[in-house]
């Protein structure tokens, strides 16, 4: 699967769009990394233990957008997005979103 931000994937034509896809998922804080970044604020500094959910949040989102795409029969994703926003304190959804097409080799 060929997943791009751009319009366009160099050396391959769109033979067929598909539509949108996407992949959300949403995501609560956790007690104990609450703790680990309530001291990081004070000292400063990365919030390692947020950066690593979001990224987990990142990544499940991802896979679940191509997995939409897959079982829409495309081949590429292209034009890909990310989104978040607040569901309800301290909890947040995270949207992987794109255009599913169908390339070949140009």
């Amino acid at each position: 699967m060929i997943v791009t931000s751009c319009e366009h994937i160099a050396g391959k034509r769109i033979v067929k769009t598909i539509g949108l896809v996407k992949g959300n998922t949403i995501r609560a804080r956790h007690v104990g990394r609450d703790i680990g970044a309530f001291f990081r604020n004070i000292v400063g500094g990365e919030v390692v233990e947020y950066t690593k959910l979001m990224a987990e949040a990142r990544e499940q989102a991802f896979d679940r957008m191509v997995d939409d795409a897959q079982s829409k029969g495309a081949n590429a994703i292209i034009m890909v997005r990310y989104s978040t926003s607040a569901v309800m304190q301290g909890a947040a959804e995270l949207l992987a979103y794109g255009t599913a097409v169908v390339v070949e080799d140009a």
